[in-house]
């Protein structure tokens, strides 16, 4: 009975434990970012994409989310603002939330600079995690 109780808190951690992302997932975060984000942000993620000039609100320079954040990647202001749960107009209507395109797939967890789990769609950490490694 013991082995089956710790075998459970086990797996229960297990599900629970931040995902390390493997180098597959910033290639398929690169490439979402690139299909769904680079049109507003630009290729280089610094805002100059070529729909910008058309926004009311200019995008934010992504490369320098950290920054603003003392030196923190702002991952939960990420995450629900690429999900629709923090959002944010600009041309007059929300930007696009991707939150519902993601449903369904896997969710994993990634950790905030405090050490907090966070579960997301694969997808929305994979592109979280691309904007991670733009940071200057």
């Amino acid at each position: 009975m013991r082995r089956l109780l710790v075998l459970s808190i086990c797996l229960s951690v297990s599900f629970l434990w931040p995902v390390a992302l493997a180098a597959q997932d910033l290639e398929a975060g690169e490439a979402l970012f690139t299909r769904h984000c680079a049109t507003c942000h630009g290729l280089d993620a610094t805002g100059g994409g070529p729909m910008a000039p058309a926004l009311l609100i200019q995008p934010t320079d992504l490369t320098a989310l950290s920054a603003a954040e003392d030196g923190k990647f702002p991952l939960v202001r990420v995450v629900m603002r690429i999900d629709g749960r923090d959002p944010l107009i600009a041309h007059g209507s929300p930007m696009p939330v991707y939150g519902d395109f993601f449903e369904g797939v896997q969710s994993v967890a990634l950790k905030t600079a405090s050490g907090q789990p966070v579960m997301m769609p694969a997808p929305i950490a994979d592109i979280a995690a691309y904007l991670m490694t733009l940071q200057d």
